[in-house]
């Protein structure tokens, strides 16, 4: 049995969609269940589910807001981990707890590997490299998944946001010197569960394959939904924020590679099956996907193929 912090999350609700999918049994809570920044909360909770795997998707996310109320956040993102850590450990229950690429800087220039150096910039990366380090001190039947730029059908995120205010503006300033990956949470959530007691414990990068700016995403956003708006890519000098952001996102996979999971579809195409399945759902888009290419990209594609986009 699989229980799941988070549940009615952005990532959380497609995590238990996928369960249902495949016929695993499994809870899901939320704050309403189980108060994971209270300890009793979560050990009542476990104890009396005794899953033997914990998705651990509930955390505090957001980054800019995190600067100015950092303990919630460390209560959140680092107790609130601490203390499902070490429930599992009570009952010797497996781990999987999802992280960030910003516990990384983004100063470097090559791809992030799972065992680089890590130094987060922001009150938020911090508190979410504090709960990695709390699930390795107390349990060892673990999975960290360090994922970035993610965006599904629940909650706020990217796409929804540029879906939103592009239908009023005919252009948008967009920051163009982070790159990263996009990561679509139905694909995330169908890895989580193949690693779910795989018994392959460790630290992974998971993201869509491929790599863009923000200003590209969003460039490929108004293609795919066929918007007027225009994307001017700035530096990140000119769009200041609370939180600094790392420029370079771009992470890993061989880790992924080296347990033989399969790694997701390109974000371009995950964002492709996301607006059209968006649109469907929500009146709120009516009308600005209509025209969405369905042959845009193809419905597969070889690895080596895959691999040369991403290199060029």
């Amino acid at each position: 049995m699989i229980l799941v912090t988070g549940a009615a999350g952005q990532l959380g609700v497609d995590v238990i969609r996928e369960l249902v999918k495949r016929n695993i049994k499994h809870v899901g809570t939320d704050i309403v269940d189980m108060d994971i920044t209270d300890a009793e909360s979560v050990n009542t909770c476990v104890q009396l589910h005794k899953p033997q795997s914990v998705i651990h998707c509930a955390a505090y996310t957001g980054v800019d807001k995190a600067e100015d109320e950092p303990d919630i956040c460390y209560k959140v993102n680092a107790k609130g981990t601490e203390n499902i850590a070490q429930a599992c450990r009570n009952i010797d229950a497996e781990m999987i707890y999802i992280s960030t690429d910003y516990v990384f800087d983004g100063e470097s220039s090559n791809q992030y590997e799972t065992n680089d150096v890590k130094n987060p910039l922001s009150v938020y990366g911090k508190s979410k490299l504090a709960g990695e380090e709390a699930v390795i001190r107390h349990i060892d039947k673990y999975y960290i998944v360090r994922t970035s730029w993610v965006f599904g059908a629940h909650g706020n995120n990217f796409v929804k946001t540029m879906l939103k205010i592009s239908q009023d503006r005919e252009e948008l300033n967009v920051v163009g010197d982070q790159v990263g990956s996009p990561t679509y949470t139905l694909d995330l959530a169908k890895l989580l569960c193949d690693m779910a007691m795989s018994g392959k414990y460790g630290t992974y990068h998971v993201t869509n394959e491929g790599f863009c700016s923000w200003a590209e995403f969003a460039e490929e956003i108004m293609r795919l939904t066929e918007s007027c708006c225009k994307i001017n890519s700035i530096p990140s000098e000119q769009y200041i924020t609370r939180a600094i952001r790392p420029k370079n996102s771009r992470l890993s996979k061989k880790s992924l590679d080296r347990e033989g999971f399969t790694r997701l579809q390109i974000w371009e195409s995950a964002l492709r099956i996301y607006i059209r399945k968006l649109t469907k759902r929500s009146n709120i888009y009516d009308g600005i996907c209509r025209n969405i290419n369905e042959d845009a990209y193809p419905k597969e594609e070889s690895f080596d193929s895959v691999m040369d986009k991403i290199n060029s």
